[in-house]
């Protein structure tokens, strides 16, 4: 376990892990743990993010919001020299989140990452990156977050099938300038969240909106009718290009909620999401 003093630097991370990303060949993944102690939200930073994903402004952190917070440790575990892929390449496929209640503004807390379940996919190879924020020595939130290599899969095929979106319950505009406005939030700025020119150099037609903006902009949609404790769990298909017209679709069940994001014309799945008691 490596107690870290300090926030590591996006700036610095994403040049090393761009530079060094050439070397890595596969393996294991490493055991460190990252730990970073007494963290305070601050209520600036969280203003501007509730403003770029829509939540109301609160006391309260949205659930999402802790994710940007361990962020810097998940990307300095994946720009380590033991870590056995490049960071270029490695897909964010799929994201769930469990609290047990709320963190509020003002409360000290701390954070731990640590990388988890190698294992093998058609296309490639998952694995884990937890986030843990801790309240005096206690797991009050929990973030995993699924990334995909592509390459030496295991050759089965995936078998999908295309369905009919929901009846959406609201149709959102996403603009242009959503990917450079969360980017600056949340310090994730990768080119392909950017511009058009930028995004076209990793193949994209437009710049994408961040996934885990996808995420959060759904979640506001429920304030108001979520319990203090839940876990709200996603799996991110295809990417929204900037600009976008989506609909949201949510309906009740058994145990929560189920929510789909899709484009508005077409039907395309974007995202696909449960709110259910915790695990």
């Amino acid at each position: 376990m490596v107690e870290l003093s300090s926030p590591p630097s996006l700036r610095v991370l994403y040049p090393k892990a761009v530079l060094t990303g050439f070397r890595r060949k596969g393996g294991e993944l490493p055991d460190t743990v990252y730990t970073l102690s007494g963290v305070r939200t601050d209520p600036a930073h969280l203003a501007a993010y509730n403003r770029v994903c829509r939540f109301r402004l609160s006391d309260e952190l949205p659930a999402t919001y802790p994710h940007l917070l361990t962020f810097p440790l998940q990307i300095k575990l994946m720009a380590g020299g033991d870590f056995p892929f490049p960071l270029v390449g490695s897909v964010h496929v799929a994201n769930r989140i469990t609290q047990s209640r709320p963190l509020r503004v003002g409360e000290s807390f701390d954070l731990r990452v640590h990388l988890e379940n190698l294992r093998d996919h058609p296309r490639g190879r998952q694995f884990d990156v937890v986030g843990e924020a801790l309240v005096d020595g206690e797991v009050v939130w929990t973030d995993v977050s699924t990334y995909l290599r592509r390459g030496g899969g295991t050759g089965r095929s995936e078998r999908s099938e295309r369905t009919e979106p929901p009846a959406p319950t609201a149709v959102w505009h996403v603009p242009d300038d959503i990917g450079r406005r969360y980017g600056e939030v949340s310090g994730d700025r990768n080119p392909i969240h950017l511009y058009r020119m930028t995004a076209k150099m990793f193949g994209f037609p437009r710049a994408i909106a961040h996934g885990m903006w996808t995420k959060a902009r759904c979640l506001a949609a429920f304030e108001g009718r979520l319990p203090d404790a839940y876990t709200v769990d996603v799996a991110f298909k295809l990417p929204v290009l900037l600009p976008a017209k989506v609909g949201f679709a949510a309906a009740e069940t058994d145990d929560g909620w189920r929510f789909d994001l899709f484009g508005a014309k077409d039907g395309k799945p974007h995202l696909t999401g449960t709110i259910s008691s915790p695990r």
